[in-house]
């Protein structure tokens, strides 16, 4: 079969160059390898064999002139791809083209990682030390920082390892950050970048609750009212989570970095407004979540801090499918005010949605323009979340939650309605000798913090924001990951590498040699 010869030649150096590729690409002498590099040798010998006994006349041939041709494509396509991946190694950056950013870290964790200063070390102890998805999460952080370093450990292997961390099940993730060191259980973004918050804070800030006005309980996990979950969410972050009963003689404690007066059914008596006003005008820091009809000392109160809270109802338009254009008690807000608690969801825009219960209007007051005409004096406040230009503020309480009715009249005002503002109050300019500054946020709404609304679209990261601006940790303000991630298909080792030699190098190799076939029988 002398006329096969050239094609005998061109086949062998098709089948070296990949057994080459292969070696190169997995520094391993599989099968794939010896076999391809067996056959090209002997296609080699079998094309020279065929060869004319004149070199010259060799050299000379059409077949050996394509045969050059091909073998010099080759070098130069295999010299490109090791070039492309020496840059690629010496540059390295990922790129996440997946829709719901499945290999990405949320906002939050970036910021975390980012702010690290100093070497956080993480040792990942998994069943076999072998976990595909935890180290691809694991080597999403450290991408984003070159301050933290991971390693996965089979805790059979390295048991020493394991009973100096005091692991007692499995999965677990140590995380060292200097003297502090953190176990974490879960595995999962949210479970990671809440332990690095824990181990990487100097000092843990307590939060306060006030009690004994028929506030819902923090104890309560329960789906309903309770609030339970937002207790687990700032200890997730952090904080170490307190109740406090105002009485006569009881004054904030010292350690508050924030009072929460969420949910009262119940008026605050006069001394305990007066207690959370002296807290306030020492560099206090307070969350107001108030309900529709009751609490109206805090409606008056909050009015000196340039805070006004309506005696209404919002009432908000929805389309809904097969019924139309509706109305409901229950708003759902996408526009956000100009605030570091509100940036990141400005900057989702319409997907940023928040929703709430039945809700008041709470809007901020403009501050008086002072006689010398030079700046403003006390807060200002501004606006954090507004209704849609749809909704209105509805009055008529009675007809509201006697009668279920609602109509807009000429005392009604027209949306967008604010239901939620935040405020930084210079105290010399509150009438205190007190240096510094107050901080306050004030909702329209105790709902949204509950159990049944907290976990809905980004309820939670508008909260924990407001908490974590209040509180003095920009840090934190940020977007968090979501408990439930876009799902992924994991593959073991050995199907990697079939997916990998099948698509990387059979299917190209037998397309090559095909064409090759193709084009020499018509030849």
């Amino acid at each position: 079969m002398p006329h096969l010869g050239g094609f005998y030649g061109v086949a062998g150096v098709i089948l070296l160059l990949f057994a080459g590729i292969a070696y190169y690409l997995t520094r391993v002498v599989s099968s794939y390898v010896f076999i391809h590099g067996l056959l090209g040798l002997l296609a080699l010998i079998g094309y020279f064999a065929s060869a004319k006994d004149s070199l010259w006349t060799f050299l000379g041939e059409r077949s050996t002139k394509y045969g050059a041709n091909a073998a010099l494509y080759s070098l130069v396509a295999f010299g490109v791809l090791i070039a492309l991946n020496y840059l690629g190694t010496r540059y390295y950056h990922r790129f996440d083209l997946t829709e719901a950013g499945v290999y990405s870290l949320s906002p939050q964790s970036q910021q975390v990682v980012e702010s690290l200063e100093r070497e956080l070390r993480i040792n990942a102890f998994v069943q076999a030390g072998d976990d595909p998805q935890l180290e691809d999460l694991l080597a999403s952080y450290g991408y984003a920082s070159d301050r933290l370093m991971f390693t996965i450990v089979d805790p059979d292997a390295r048991p020493d390892l394991a009973e100096r961390f005091q692991i007692a099940s499995l999965p677990a993730i140590h995380l060292q950050y200097g003297e502090r060191s953190n176990v974490v259980t879960s595995i999962s973004e949210e479970a990671i970048t809440n332990g690095i918050i824990k181990v990487a804070q100097a000092e843990s800030k307590t939060v306060y609750f006030v009690e004994g006005h028929g506030q819902p309980s923090i104890e309560d996990n329960e789906q309903g009212q309770g609030y339970g979950q937002f207790k687990v969410a700032l200890e997730n972050e952090g904080y170490t989570v307190r109740t406090l009963i105002l009485s006569p003689d009881t004054a904030v404690p010292d350690d508050a970095s924030v009072l929460i007066v969420a949910g009262a059914q119940r008026s605050l008596l006069p001394h305990e407004t007066q207690t959370i006003d002296r807290y306030l005008k020492q560099e206090g820091h307070a969350l107001f979540l108030l309900s529709p009809r009751v609490t109206p000392e805090l409606s008056d109160y909050l009015a000196n801090w340039r805070v006004q809270v309506g005696n209404d109802v919002i009432v908000d338009e929805q389309l809904e499918l097969l019924r139309g254009r509706t109305f409901t008690l229950t708003p759902v807000v996408t526009s956000y005010g100009q605030h570091p608690i509100t940036a990141e969801l400005g900057r989702r825009g319409g997907a940023a949605l928040t929703s709430y219960g039945i809700s008041r209007s709470v809007e901020p007051i403009a501050p008086p323009v002072p006689a010398d005409g030079e700046g403003q004096a006390g807060p200002s406040p501004v606006s954090l979340a507004q209704t849609g230009p749809n909704s209105w503020a509805e009055t008529d309480l009675e007809g509201i939650f006697q009668n279920q009715t609602a109509a807009i009249d000429e005392q009604d005002r027209l949306g967008p309605i604010s239901l939620a503002v935040a405020l930084t109050a210079n105290l010399k300019e509150m009438d205190t000798e007190q240096e510094g500054s107050a901080r306050l946020a004030v909702f329209g709404n105790a709902d949204f913090a509950s159990n049944q609304y907290i976990h809905q679209y980004f309820n939670r990261d508008l909260l924990l924001n407001t908490v974590s601006w209040l509180g003095g940790e920009e840090e934190l303000i940020s977007v968090r990951p979501r408990t439930l991630r876009a799902s992924r298909v994991q593959f073991t080792q050995e199907q990697g590498t079939a997916i990998f030699y099948l698509s990387v190098l059979i299917l190209p190799e037998i397309l090559l040699l095909a064409g090759l076939a193709v084009w020499w029988s018509r030849r």
